[in-house]
């Protein structure tokens, strides 16, 4: 078994769950026993400046072994995975020479991932695949990003023959809530342009990603009891549909791909008196994002004249932009990692991201950085697995592009 199949194994049975309600930082602590964990790994692989530091932020630098000027590469990863399924007492299961057909995770749940539902199983008939055993996430997303890095420095530190410039690694808390980037020391981190390595499965290279934004709507009724109710309760879930079948139907993340944006209802919580909708807004475009918001606005704005001003109130909170725009100026890192991929027998596969990502805001931050895969499928769920054989050439990868820009400036 390979080092960074060793690591991505370790690394998944570690909790880190984070959690968007909390307001602490990291916002949950048991993201510092992973970040305890990369510490010790770092400083015994003797990168200076190992650092775990009050916000939860791993950071560590590999120094240049050539005199040449290399530009100064940082490889990022995060170590929260999503609220959306826990990651506590996670089961890898390795399914050895796949051999094609439904995969069982669970015989007492009667749990299978099935070709059915998700076809891209045939594509690795014949591979070892690492799946949940369905009653947790995997947790691929990111520690897979994670085992990937570790992997590449144990490499170059076990072969200090192989040159190579700076290198600046840094594992963030709280990326799956948003919050990856806020404490990010950008200056202090040291990278001309980084990475994150956070994608999905083979091959994926990403440097545009959604404009994003929170929609808070908030509906405001009257309960009466429903046996004298009549022409006094104002029921707040009823009010609540009415707004939901003023956004567009199609434009829903189960109806749309690619560059299509969508209105994504992420939860819903009320009663008769009061309820909650959290909403959030995605789209490529900066004018779209903007059109999305309008849209939401003009809702609000007719069933207040409808039930009237306090029956609805809504919040709107941008999260993050585009990165395109930053990355178009140096598209050289696009190229590379590209040219990377193809090097060792990886197809590139350039898409938007139809998310978020530490990069985007890092990029906005004055640290450029589009996202490589991790080879990870299906990601904050039951049904996530990834081919051994992707962590293998996601190492493969990163050390190719380290490469490549370590031979271009000692030519």
């Amino acid at each position: 078994m390979s080092n960074v199949i060793k690591r991505f194994l370790k690394y998944v049975q570690i909790d880190t769950q984070s959690n968007e309600v909390s307001t602490s930082v990291p916002s949950t602590t048991n993201q510092l026993n992973l970040g305890r964990v990369l510490f010790d790994e770092l400083k015994s692989l003797g990168l200076q400046g190992a650092k775990l530091d009050d916000k939860g932020y791993v950071y560590a630098t590999l120094p240049a072994n050539v005199t040449q000027t290399v530009p100064a590469i940082g490889f990022i990863a995060h170590m929260d995975t999503s609220p959306d399924m826990s990651g506590r007492d996670v089961k890898p299961q390795l399914i050895e020479n796949y051999p094609g057909g439904d995969i069982v995770l669970n015989s007492k749940q009667n749990l299978m991932i099935s070709v059915e539902a998700f076809p891209e199983l045939n594509q690795y008939i014949g591979a070892t695949l690492i799946t949940t055993d369905g009653t947790t996430l995997l947790g691929a997303d990111d520690k897979a990003g994670i085992a990937e890095i570790m992997a590449v420095l144990e490499y170059l530190t076990e072969h200090p023959e192989l040159p190579h410039g700076k290198l600046c690694i840094a594992f963030t808390p709280d990326e799956e809530i948003g919050r990856g980037a806020d404490h990010f020391d950008v200056e202090g981190f040291g990278a001309e342009f980084a990475y994150t390595v956070d994608g999905g499965p083979l091959g994926e290279l990403e440097y545009e990603n959604f404009n994003a934004a929170k929609a808070v709507v908030k509906v405001h009724g009257r309960n009466v009891h429903p046996g004298s109710s009549k022409g006094k309760m104002i029921n707040s879930l009823l009010l609540a549909n009415e707004f939901i079948l003023l956004l567009p139907p199609q434009e829903t993340p189960s109806h749309t791909e690619g560059y299509e944006g969508f209105y994504h209802l992420n939860s819903i919580q009320g009663d008769v008196e009061d309820t909650v909708l959290d909403y959030i807004l995605r789209d490529f475009q900066s004018e779209g994002l903007e059109n999305r918001k309008k849209t939401v606005q003009q809702a609000i704005v007719q069933l207040q004249k409808k039930y009237g001003e306090n029956s609805f109130t809504l919040e709107i909170t941008d999260q993050y932009q585009n990165m395109r725009e930053k990355i178009e100026p140096v598209m050289h890192i696009v190229k590379t990692a590209q040219h990377a991929m193809e090097e060792v027998g990886v197809k590139p596969d350039i898409r938007p991201i139809r998310g978020g990502t530490d990069g985007a805001r890092l990029s906005f931050m004055g640290l450029p950085t589009p996202n490589l895969f991790t080879g990870g499928h299906n990601a904050h769920g039951k049904y996530e697995f990834i081919p051994t054989f992707a962590l293998e050439k996601g190492v493969e990868v990163i050390l190719k592009v380290i490469e490549i820009y370590t031979k271009a400036a000692i030519r």
